[in-house]
């Protein structure tokens, strides 16, 4: 009899400790503004380019972000560009900044395309998704991100 007792407090006072803990896991977490901050090339090959992107991440939550890697895909006047992910460790505190190293790799023939009509441009469009992985709790999450934007063209001039 006293062993039932004994069982129920120990397992009403661990249901009350595992609830508790569980209080704050609910809480919604807007989705970071994302912009384009620096892209530039890393290394060619005969089938693909690695471009070395930093992105700008504003955490607009009032509780700091912990990013553990990002997924993202960039288009070029609306075509497939490049996709990367990276593993990453940058705090973001709450309502501040930080640049997102990313490396994204990109196909010959989706850099050609992305390229079809730029000499008269000057400047590109991009569209950029993806999501940032959560750490810093005991349940990762992701956040989606999305954003476009446009880049300047370098004045080349002619030959």
């Amino acid at each position: 009899m006293q062993n039932s007792i004994l069982c129920r407090i120990i397992t009403a006072a661990f249901m009350l400790a595992f609830m508790a803990g569980c209080a704050g896991v609910g809480k919604h977490l807007e989705p970071p503004r994302v912009k384009l901050a620096n892209i530039r090339p890393e290394s060619f090959n005969l089938l693909e380019t690695v471009f070395e992107v930093q992105l700008r991440v504003f955490n607009t939550n009032d509780t700091p972000l912990t990013i553990k890697g990002v997924e993202s895909e960039i288009e070029i006047n609306g075509k497939p560009f490049a996709f990367g992910v990276s593993e990453s460790d940058v705090e973001i505190p709450a309502y501040g900044t930080a640049l997102l190293p990313l490396r994204v790799y990109s196909s010959v023939s989706d850099i050609i395309k992305s390229a079809v009509g730029l000499q008269n441009q000057d400047q590109l469009n991009y569209h950029i998704k993806g999501k940032l992985r959560l750490g810093g709790s005991a349940f990762p999450s992701t956040l989606p991100f999305e954003s476009e934007g446009q880049i300047s063209l370098p004045d080349i001039p002619e030959r």
